[in-house]
């Protein structure tokens, strides 16, 4: 008779119409990265000063009110974009400078994922935001996160000429030109074109790469 008791109200307890508390979150966080995917597109695509959360709002068929409450205002919708971007080439740096091998073969593996990063949705809208339109406060920020990244470049490169594997080259100089040149893409490479960004990245990791060599 217990046993039909327990049965009878597991069966209750499994139709209840009520998602779990995971449900719940699983959901919210579903949401929260379809605003912050169109929102970071519509970035990249228009410029931040040419974007407004009603067009964000608009083209997902939901109310302003609902971006402010799952990412805040449109200033804070952009610093999570950049965010977003910058925490994967800061996980790209770290993960070459606890690499093995010569300075050079981490640098060349850096730089790859470096550009493939830059051509994603979050990459480019670091590449393409300009602190200006950032608060002091963030655009402090900003400027601080991308140091972080330069100086690892710096070291790694540093390393290559320590180990012999890189030309003695002027260590800033070609930190400077490295990123300028791995930056383009974000600008002119089409998802939708021939190359992909791995590919893309090669070639230009290839042409970038080749004046480091040792002679």
């Amino acid at each position: 008779m217990l046993a039909a008791k327990e049965f009878r109200l597991t069966k209750l307890v499994a139709a209840s119409p009520f998602r779990t508390r995971e449900e719940r979150e699983r959901e919210r966080e579903e949401k929260r990265e379809a605003v912050l995917l169109a929102a970071v597109r519509m970035f990249n695509a228009r410029g931040y000063h040419a974007t407004s959360l009603d067009d964000v709002a608009a083209s997902l068929g939901i109310s302003k009110p609902t971006i402010y409450h799952y990412l805040g205002n449109k200033e804070q919708v952009l610093v999570e974009c950049v965010n977003r971007g910058l925490a994967m080439l800061r996980t790209a740096a770290d993960e070459a400078a606890d690499a093995s091998g010569t300075g050079f073969d981490r640098l060349r593996a850096f730089l790859c994922r470096y550009a493939q990063i830059n051509m994603d949705d979050f990459g480019r809208c670091v590449i393409l935001t300009n602190d200006e339109v950032l608060s002091m406060d963030s655009a402090t920020r900003f400027r601080a996160r991308k140091r972080e990244i330069d100086a690892v470049v710096r070291a790694l490169i540093a390393e290559g000429i320590a180990d012999g594997s890189i030309a003695p080259v002027d260590v800033r100089f070609a930190s400077f030109a490295l990123a300028g040149a791995l930056n383009w893409p974000a600008r002119w490479h089409d998802p939708d074109g021939t190359l992909t960004p791995e590919q893309v990245a090669e070639k230009l990791v290839d042409v970038v790469m080749n004046g480091m060599a040792p002679r």
